[in-house]
């Protein structure tokens, strides 16, 4: 933990208990161009939402955005805009231990590690040598059982889906100590064009019956609200967090009349025009996710988050 980080900006083992007691979920949005950091906490701000900005080593390769380059806008932005809401800075999927020390060095305040196409046994060591890496900065750790399906491939490479098993699940939180838990239960990354978006509640609810951890919906974009909210009210607590990109990029691109993706550098290097109207956007597809789908407007005002980034450190 770095001692001059913002007191707002938290990890993913502080937050995510929060959201579930008041019976919302934090939206985890990625943003993929550093231009669009700037919108997305700007959005959160007005909505007077707490939220988590995510990026996956994936889209770091695909927008050529390095892990310190993304952190330090953040952090630029956090400061210039006086963002006062709470954040979590977070690595979204990452196989290898190299970009989580980047991640970490960087100023990331929580990590994913998805070795979830991996044997159980490996998937298991590789996670626990994280957890035990990132513990030493204060850092927080999300880990992947099953597999989440893919129909764009940006976020993750894998495009085979196998869904948790929660007697696996079980095993798995005990033994790692991550703090929270992607789980495979129909959603995917992408855009949904054949298939349809689903979620099987019933392995939601069996899963956390058997755990405690808090549970992470991967693939939200393109989810109906509704299939999004029953997840999250589920008895006993269902999904905590909930993982939003592509549907911010899409916005972007159509605000800019494009349908192929950008550099990082060609959307920074855009007429200023262009960029807000972007912008512009991305801070409209984040609003209307934090009030229809996620019930997390309003709520940075809590007395828990009050009392929490004032007190944590």
């Amino acid at each position: 933990m770095t001692p001059d980080r913002p007191t707002n900006v938290l990890t993913l083992r502080e937050a995510l208990p929060v959201a579930e007691r008041g019976g919302y979920a934090l939206g985890s949005f990625s943003p993929r161009y550093v231009a669009m950091i700037r919108p997305t906490l700007l959005a959160a701000e007005r909505c007077r939402s707490p939220l988590i900005v995510q990026i996956s080593s994936n889209e770091f390769r695909r927008y050529d955005v390095t892990p310190a380059a993304f952190a330090a806008e953040f952090y630029r932005q956090l400061a210039a805009e006086r963002i006062s809401v709470p954040v979590v800075l977070h690595l979204d999927h990452t196989k290898d231990m190299a970009t989580i020390e980047a991640a970490i060095a960087a100023g990331f305040t929580s990590v994913m590690i998805d070795a979830s196409e991996q044997p159980f046994a490996e998937n298991l060591a590789q996670t626990q040598a994280v957890v035990a890496y990132a513990a030493r900065f204060g850092v927080s750790v999300e880990a992947e059982l099953g597999r989440i399906g893919t129909t764009d491939r940006i976020e993750t490479d894998d495009d085979t889906e196998l869904y948790t098993d929660p007697d696996e699940a079980a095993a798995f939180v005990a033994a790692t100590e991550v703090d929270a838990l992607a789980v495979s239960v129909g959603t995917a990354h992408g855009v949904y064009t054949v298939r349809q978006p689903r979620i099987d509640f019933a392995r939601l609810q069996a899963i956390r019956a058997r755990s405690a951890c808090h549970l992470v919906l991967h693939g939200g974009s393109g989810v109906p609200a509704e299939m999004v909210r029953a997840a999250i009210a589920l008895p006993g607590g269902g999904v905590s967090k909930v993982n939003i990109a592509t549907d911010l990029e899409l916005a972007a691109l159509a605000a800019l009349g494009r349908a192929e993706r950008l550099s990082d550098a060609a959307m920074s290097a855009l007429p200023a025009e262009q960029l807000e109207a972007a912008r512009a956007a991305v801070a409209a597809t984040v609003a209307d996710k934090m009030g229809n789908f996620l019930g997390s407007a309003g709520r940075a005002d809590d007395p828990a988050w009050r009392e929490l980034t004032v007190t944590a450190r």
